[in-house]
This record gives C-alpha cells, sequence and structure tokens, in this order.
C-alpha cells in the first residue's frame, strides 16, 4: 500500500466486497485502484486499506452493525479523520456512519470528484467539475442533513412562506447549475470554433486514449518532448493536451492529444460532465489505445475502454493501434509470450515508454496507418491558389505537375484524410 505524505489528513480505505453483487473484478485489485485514488487526493495520508466483505447491505448503514464496531475500533486506534468508501454510499447511510464513527466520510463518487476538482485546468474543465459536484450535492439533500425538517418563512419574494430548507437549497442549487450551464455555454461555442480552427490545420490528428494510469502522458513526453505532468497516480491528466510530432521516416507532421484517462465505474454525473473532453476522440485519423499490459486486469481495462469508445461513436471505420506499454515489469516468459500474441496483430505494438523501448517501431506503426487508403487524383489550381499548391507538396503527396494557363494540373497520391483535410483549405 502507497502511504502519503504523513502531514496530510488521515484516511482510511475501505471496499465492501458484498456477495451475490455479480462480482466482475478481483476484490483486492480493486482496492488497490482504490487505493491508487486515494493517492491522486492532495493532502491525504493513508493509514490504512480493508477489504469488508459483506453477506448483504444494510440499509441504514451499509455494514452490519458487527463491522461497524470493528471499523470503528480501527478508526479510534489508527486517529483515522477520514473514511473514503470505495463505492456508492447513500445520504442516510453517509451521515448514520459519521454519527457513529465522528468522522468524515467521502464514497467513491464524492472522492472522484474531489481529485476531479484539483486536477481540472481549463475554463471548461473547472464548470464542468463544479456542475458535476452541484448535481451529486443535489442528490443529497433528501434526508442527509439535521436542518431539513426547519421551515423557513418569508415575505413571498422568494419561494414563498413555509418553504422548507430543502427545498431552499435544492433551489439554491438549481440556480447555480443553470449560471454553470450558460457559462458553459459560452465556453463550448468558443471551443466549437477552435476546433473548427484546428480542423483546417493540414496534418493528421493521432489521439491517445486509455485506462488511467496507463502510461498515455509518458508516451506524449516521450514522443513530443512535452512537458505534461506524468505522476503515477490517476487522472494525472484531466485537461486534453495537444502538441506537434514529426514523423521520423515520411516527415510528416502530425497533431498529438493526450486525454483524460479512462476508469470503471465510473459516477453517471461525471461521465456526462467530461464527456465533452473526449469528443474529439471520433474525428482524429489514427486512435492510439494505450494499455499497462502488465496490469494483471488488463484485459477487463480494455473492455471499459472500448466500451466507452463505442459509446463516443468510434466505430469499424476507425483505426485503433493498441499500444501495450509497460513491458518492462514483465518477467521473461510473459514478456515473450506477449511479443509472439502482438506479432500476429496488426494494430499492437508493445513498448515500454519509460525506458524509450518500442517507440521506433510504433512511430512506424502510425506512419503505416496513415498510408492506408491511398489513391491518385489530378487537381486544377489556379495562380490564386498558391497556398494549397504549398499544401500538397508539404504533405510530400505530389506525384507530377503540369502548368498551364490558369495556373497547373497537380497528380497526387493521398490518403482519405489528406483528401478531406484539402477540402476544407
Amino acid at each position: 500500500m502507497r502511504n502519503h505524505d504523513a502531514g496530510g489528513v488521515r484516511a482510511l480505505m475501505l471496499h465492501p466486497d458484498i456477495s451475490g453483487l455479480g462480482r466482475r473484478r478481483d476484490p483486492a485489485s480493486a482496492l488497490e485502484e482504490a487505493v491508487s485514488l486515494a493517492a491522486a487526493l492532495p493532502g491525504v495520508a493513508l493509514v490504512g486499506a480493508e477489504l469488508v466483505r459483506l453477506s448483504r447491505v444494510a440499509p441504514g448503514m451499509l455494514f452490519g452493525k458487527g463491522k461497524v464496531e470493528e471499523i470503528r475500533a480501527l478508526v479510534e486506534a489508527r486517529q483515522v479523520e477520514l473514511v473514503l468508501v470505495d463505492g456508492q454510499v447513500s445520504p442516510v447511510q453517509q451521515r448514520n456512519l459519521e454519527r457513529e464513527w465522528k468522522v468524515k466520510l467521502l464514497d467513491r463518487t464524492g472522492l472522484i470528484l474531489e481529485i476531479f476538482s484539483d486536477r481540472a485546468v481549463t475554463r471548461e474543465g473547472v464548470l464542468q467539475v463544479e456542475m458535476a459536484a452541484l448535481s451529486y450535492q443535489r442528490t443529497r439533500l433528501v434526508r442527509a442533513w439535521t436542518h431539513l425538517e426547519r421551515q423557513r418563512g418569508g415575505l413571498g419574494f422568494v419561494g414563498g412562506p413555509g418553504e422548507t430548507q430543502i427545498e431552499a437549497d435544492r433551489r439554491a442549487i438549481d440556480e447555480q447549475l443553470v449560471r454553470l450551464r450558460r457559462q458553459l455555454g459560452k465556453v463550448a461555442k468558443t471551443r466549437g470554433l477552435h476546433r473548427t480552427a484546428r480542423a483546417r490545420i493540414p496534418y493528421p490528428v493521432l489521439t491517445l486514449v486509455g485506462y488511467t494510469n496507463a502510461g498515455k502522458s509518458t508516451i506524449f513526453n516521450r514522443l513530443t518532448g512535452a512537458g505534461v505532468l506524468v505522476k503515477d497516480m490517476l487522472f494525472a491528466t484531466l485537461d486534453p493536451t495537444m502538441r506537434a510530432l514529426r514523423l521520423p521516416n515520411s516527415g510528416q507532421d502530425v497533431i498529438l492529444s493526450d486525454t483524460v484517462g479512462f476508469i470503471s465505474d465510473l459516477p453517471t454525473q461525471l461521465v456526462a460532465a467530461f464527456r465533452a473532453t473526449l469528443e474529439e476522440v471520433p474525428a482524429a485519423d489514427v486512435i492510439l489505445h494505450v494499455r499497462d499490459i502488465s496490469h494483471p486486469e488488463t484485459e477487463e481495462q480494455q473492455r471499459d475502454v472500448l466500451a466507452i469508445l463505442e459509446d463516443l461513436g468510434v466505430g469499424q471505420g476507425s483505426v485503433v493501434i493498441e499500444v501495450w506499454n509497460k513491458i518492462d515489469r514483465l518477467d521473461g516468459d510473459a514478456r515473450c509470450s506477449l511479443e509472439t500474441i502482438a506479432s500476429r496483430r496488426e494494430n499492437a505494438v508493445m513498448i515500454s515508454a519509460l525506458n524509450a523501448v518500442g517507440t521506433a517501431p510504433l512511430l512506424e506503426r502510425i506512419e503505416a496507418a496513415l498510408d492506408v487508403g491511398r489513391s491518385r487524383a489530378v487537381i486544377e489550381i489556379t495562380h490564386q491558389e498558391g497556398r494549397k499548391r504549398a499544401w500538397l507538396y508539404e504533405q510530400r503527396v505530389v506525384v507530377g505537375e503540369i502548368e498551364n494557363e490558369t495556373g497547373c494540373q497537380i497528380e497526387v497520391n493521398w490518403t482519405p484524410s489528406q483528401s478531406s483535410r484539402y477540402s476544407r483549405l
């Protein structure tokens, strides 16, 4: 277990393993991921992580009476100030457990919201986090607070007489959500203009996607030399970052984009809030699906990512290269076995971004993917369209050129992506 700075808030992580719920993942691996989540929360010192096996869910407290007592003893013995529950905790359960243990409690959604709030950088990211947090708070108003029975009199201007505090709180949240949606609409409009401008950039776009902590940012930095935050923690990157990259063999310039990492059981509010940060993925010329191939649940992580990509509209026509990262963590036999499997697949490349192993084959695979579907065409260009002619030469697609009275006739050998970009010039 990874510990935090001892000066932080002392926290205990609990992963409820509830029998009969159709367990999809190994509980020990789920607890390990939960610990990584806690590691991404600043100012927290994790003093313990426990797998709590339950035969059923207790409606009022999630855990049974005996478990509540056991955990209370643990909380007192380790001087815990914050309990993190890797699962969904209802408002009533949260209130009751906080009373029993006399500490603050965060469930999985609350924990991820805290991390997102700390990591979001762009204006849009900040607004999306605020909206997700308010939506989450709104669902926890029902019977969650001690003052909910209080009546608030009024003059009739706001809410009317007899309005309960919960109604006032809910209305205040709704008003704030409306303001945030309005601001987000303006930001989204500006972002749309930027996206339209980027669409005119005459370069293919490569997008890195993958499960969080798979090594996307390390690969991004390795290929582009950029200084994107790289830490061994979940959600280290929450806002897309784009950099130019020149492919070594063809000399072609491309744009490489890093995106937020995916994670299993992402709270509904956050799936909706961060969909916009991934909306450009389907439009990418090549999608690089980065996998931590050394992770014991790499196959499950792959399925989670593919499910989200499908939900985003990434389909059969999309070019996807699987980047099997962190091969430096594999022993000899496991590595040889995977190399045999990868050699039989057209879309898999094994690399160690940390040690710069396999980056050359990856770049070659990218160049090959960008070359798929080349065809010849003849283009008429007038004297006034010098920019278009220059672009074709920059792309190295010109086969021949014949001048005429109005301009020139250029024969090209290009990809569908280059043809599409040329039409937008």
